[in-house]
């Protein structure tokens, strides 16, 4: 059984010096594959060596988040990275990337037009290196799809993820139309979260993949609320390995197995991102070439 985190942080300092064991750990609950996306510039250098490192692959962008604290210069920076690296098989995408109107200061102008100018921005650049992209798109969903339909023109498609997707379900299905996979992780396993379950079990089981955004958005098991912490309960760290258990809760949801859920979430991803597909065979092969090796 093969699953594939779509998106996580895994250069993120809340990791530390357990990184390491984090990913093995994620590997041998049969996670073959991480996407690691950059969330500023500073970063870009890390999340390559990360994924070089762990055999996983790399995303190259600037997230509304990080906009009011980019230089003069982040996105010549951004289009330079993106020049050297394109032929580096783990760059996989332009991301992550997007517009958020959920955080006040960032509704406000400058920051609202400045956003907006980045995100465009980076569409074009991925049009103009034919990447796929990862877009953030907190309460900000039908400008992202007014920017998307704009960069791409008339009948115009993408290949990517919707990260952390939480719009309707007209605009889950406009997505859709224009190519993209919908991401779903941890907040999916609160029964609170109604809306967002309703969309897990309702959309198109082609349109799903799965993700972490590790170390953010941990499931129910890690969530610790304000007293627990207070009484000096540590809040879990979210991770990769966590990607099978929260499959767990989406195959359960939907009324069907496990590993229809994660052959279809693994099949969804390898179609967002068109390099993964070297990628993963690589690293089933080498798996299959250790098992092998290790049998008496």
């Amino acid at each position: 059984m093969r699953w594939i985190d779509t998106h996580c942080h895994l250069d993120a300092p809340e990791f530390g010096t357990t990184i390491q064991a984090q990913r093995a750990l994620a590997a041998s609950n049969g996670v073959v594959h991480c996407v690691i996306p950059a969330i500023a510039v500073d970063n870009f250098a890390a999340v390559r060596a990360m994924a070089h490192q762990s055999g996983d692959s790399y995303c190259l962008g600037i997230t509304p988040m990080n906009v009011p604290y980019a230089s003069v210069d982040a996105l010549s920076c951004l289009t330079a990275a993106v020049k050297q690296y394109h032929a580096d098989p783990r760059l996989v995408a332009i991301g992550e990337i997007g517009l958020d109107y959920f955080v006040p200061e960032l509704c406000k102008s400058p920051w609202r037009e400045r956003q907006h100018d980045f995100f465009y921005a980076q569409l074009k650049l991925a049009r103009a290196y034919d990447l796929p992209v990862v877009v953030h798109s907190r309460r900000s969903v039908d400008q992202i799809l007014k920017a998307l339909r704009q960069v791409a023109g008339p009948g115009g498609q993408w290949h990517g993820v919707v990260h952390a997707f939480n719009g309707s379900f007209q605009q889950a299905l406009a997505f859709i139309q224009l190519g993209f996979k919908l991401g779903f992780g941890g907040a999916l396993t609160y029964e609170r979260a109604r809306h967002l379950r309703s969309l897990a079990t309702g959309l198109p089981l082609e349109a799903i993949v799965l993700e972490t955004d590790s170390p953010d958005m941990p499931p129910r098991w890690l969530y610790k609320s304000a007293e627990q912490r207070a009484t000096g309960e540590p809040q879990g760290i979210n991770s990769p390995a966590e990607v099978p258990r929260i499959g767990a809760e989406l195959a359960q949801l939907r009324g069907i197995s496990l590993q229809a859920l994660a052959d279809a979430t693994t099949r969804n991803a390898l179609q967002a991102f068109a390099r993964l597909r070297a990628l993963v065979a690589d690293t089933t092969a080498s798996e299959a070439m250790q098992e092998e090796k290790d049998t008496p």
